[in-house]
């Protein structure tokens, strides 16, 4: 139990390892006894919280993991551990992340008492206009929807901006000693585990598809730094223009689960990064070669787009839920949403209502789709939108829409509600002895990310401005030097206005309703810290996006197999659209610090991750 039961495919995997007949029939055991079976409705652990007295650590990776833990105990803080730990991710999860990307933080300071936030997303290039975009969605075939993979889909990365800025404020070790033991993998090869390797084959199916169906520009580049290693043999007589065509004799380097990865591209690009600093990124020799790989694909983003980016430090937004303090980033992320699901909740005594039944998750499942319906309604880059969604949050709004929840019957769409977003993303937490916590989450989007790597660079540039609405008018409708909607978010939590948790479940819209449901297992519930993310999970989509689409119906609830049939049935009969468990229920990292001033770290079955302390 201990060792946990590592799931290949998913949650969905885990469950059905744990569900018998049996104990479907068999009466709920006493709720002291806290490891019921995982179809009884009662809580579940696949094993327990590391505790850690002087610093912590939980990644989607061990080797990240190990390598944040070893920066804490050489006297690096909580961010540089983060920094460090994100860097080797991008190695070893480059399905859910990398320095194509972007990266949001969270940061508790023990110095001045208080939280920081940054948001690192970048801007769409300054040289595509909304007209332009709607052209190239119609060439690529849907002219309601930025195209999901190739070079429309890209906007600036802003992680490694953010790791600097981060490191300026935060930091203590030399930013080329946190890069190091990434760059050293990258050369020698590191391990990747059988879960990330999965999704890297998906990555590959799906981006050979895209690229058979005229809808990526190039795929060699990305063939070459993951997926095959080819070499040209003899010439195999010549194309239209008189060009010789070789045959090619190709080595698979796509991940099995049981070998090691070696990213040699990356090593020279990190290498670059520890000597030259940011400005070897935006304004050196790797935004050129970016500005060059464009030009020739045919793509918008320039040196300049690169050259002017600039994350930015925001303030939190708080929001009281029974005796603690929840902390999420302002948009253009989607971080509100929690909170104004925690602020409809707060009325409700889910305590007595019990975990996992019927009326509980009838309630929480309503409260998530009155908050996605605002979040298509009101969500973008306030830079543009001018909406603060503070008024979101206010007691008279919330009980207005609390009204609309009736414990009879599903509502019927309400007002702006939202469709299924997908996202691969990375979250990663650390803690160190001075009392910092940190709360990280990068990603490049959907998958890997467009599909477009950089000529010798050994990343990929993510997708995330697929995330804009075409829609004029809309607060989110595509602009030059704009910043996305962004699914990332980290999370944090005080109780008393001291640190209490740093925490965040990774998955496109499943994060904000994840969130919800691991306060909900801590704070309703009782749960330790491993057992509030163990639990089985729901996940609402179906409705209208901040893209523009239109709801389908009442949407749709898929559910893990520990919800018991009964539960299930009721649900329906109440007029929800229940699916069975698909996989996608995220992935989850979390540090608490405890009444005793130790810290417990978790980490989340369904994923590759581990977590760890000293």
């Amino acid at each position: 139990m201990r060792n946990g039961m590592r799931a290949l495919a998913g949650a969905m995997l885990g469950w059905a390892m744990l569900s018998s007949a049996s104990a479907q029939d068999a009466p709920p055991r006493d709720p002291n006894f806290g490891r019921g079976e995982r179809v009884s409705g009662q809580t579940f652990a696949t094993r327990s919280p590391v505790i850690a007295p002087h610093g912590a650590a939980a990644t989607a990776h061990p080797l990240a993991t190990q390598t944040a833990i070893d920066v804490l105990r050489n006297g690096g803080t909580a961010i540089d551990a983060a920094i460090a730990a994100n860097a080797m991710l991008g190695l070893v999860e480059p399905t859910g992340n990398g320095i194509g990307g972007d990266i949001f933080v969270i940061v508790w300071d023990p110095r001045t008492q208080r939280l920081y936030g940054y948001n690192g997303s970048g801007r769409t290039p300054r040289g595509m206009s909304l007209a332009e975009m709607r052209r190239e969605a119609r060439r690529r075939g849907n002219p309601d929807a930025v195209p999901s993979f190739g070079a429309a889909s890209v906007s600036v990365p802003g992680t490694v901006d953010g790791w600097f800025a981060l490191h300026e404020r935060f930091g203590r070790t030399p930013m080329a000693d946190l890069l190091a033991p990434t760059i050293r993998y990258a050369r020698e090869g590191a391990p990747i585990p059988q879960t990330i390797a999965m999704y890297w084959a998906n990555n590959e199916r799906r981006l050979e598809a895209e690229f058979a169906a005229g809808r990526l520009q190039e795929i060699d580049n990305a063939r070459r730094t993951y997926f095959r290693d080819c070499e040209d043999i003899s010439a195999n007589g010549y194309d239209r223009q008189g060009r010789p065509v070789y045959l090619q004799q190709c080595e698979r380097r796509i991940p099995d689960g049981h070998s090691l990865f070696a990213n040699p591209d990356l090593a020279n690009t990190l290498e670059q990064i520890a000597t030259g600093g940011r400005d070897a990124y935006y304004r050196g020799p790797i935004a050129r070669t970016i500005d060059a790989y464009m030009r020739r694909i045919g793509g918008w983003l320039r040196y300049d787009d690169l050259a002017r980016h600039q994350g930015e430090w925001v303030d939190p937004i708080c929001a009281d839920y029974r005796d603690v303090e929840v902390c999420e980033l302002p948009p253009n992320s989607q971080g509100v949403v929690a909170l104004q699901t925690l602020r409809i909740l707060e009325a409700y005594n889910l305590r007595e209502m019990g975990f996992l039944s019927a009326d509980s998750l009838h309630t929480q499942i309503e409260a998530t789709r009155l908050a996605f319906a605002d979040r298509a309604q009101f969500y973008g880059d306030p830079a543009f939108t001018g909406f603060d969604t503070r008024r979101l949050l206010t007691d008279e709004y919330t009980a207005q829409r609390r009204a609309m929840i009736s414990n009879e019957r599903a509502m019927p769409p309400p007002p702006h509600a939202e469709l299924r977003i997908d996202g691969d993303t990375t979250y990663l937490t650390t803690a160190d002895s001075d009392g910092m916590m940190v709360s990280l989450i990068q990603s490049n989007y959907r998958g890997m990310g467009s599909g477009l790597v950089p000529d010798r660079l050994g990343f990929m540039l993510q997708d995330r401005a697929e995330l804009f609405s075409l829609e004029s008018g809309h607060p989110n409708v595509y602009a030059p030097g704009r910043r996305p909607f962004q699914t990332i978010i980290p999370a944090f939590a005080l109780r008393n206005g001291q640190p209490w948790l740093a925490f965040g479940v990774m998955g496109g819209d499943m994060q904000p309703q994840a969130h919800v449901q691991i306060i909900v297992n801590l704070v309703d519930y009782d749960m330790d810290l491993q057992a509030a993310g163990d639990a089985a999970r729901y996940r609402f989509y179906g409705g209208a996006e901040p893209t523009g689409d239109e709801p389908d119906g009442v949407g749709f609830v898929a559910m893990e197999n520990g919800v018991p049939p009964s539960v299930r049935a009721e649900l329906e009969r109440r007029g929800h659209r229940i699916r069975p468990a698909d996989g996608s229920f995220g992935g989850y990292q979390a540090i608490m610090r405890n009444e005793n001033g130790i810290y417990e770290a978790a980490t989340e079955m369904r994923k590759d991750g581990s977590a760890g302390g000293y």
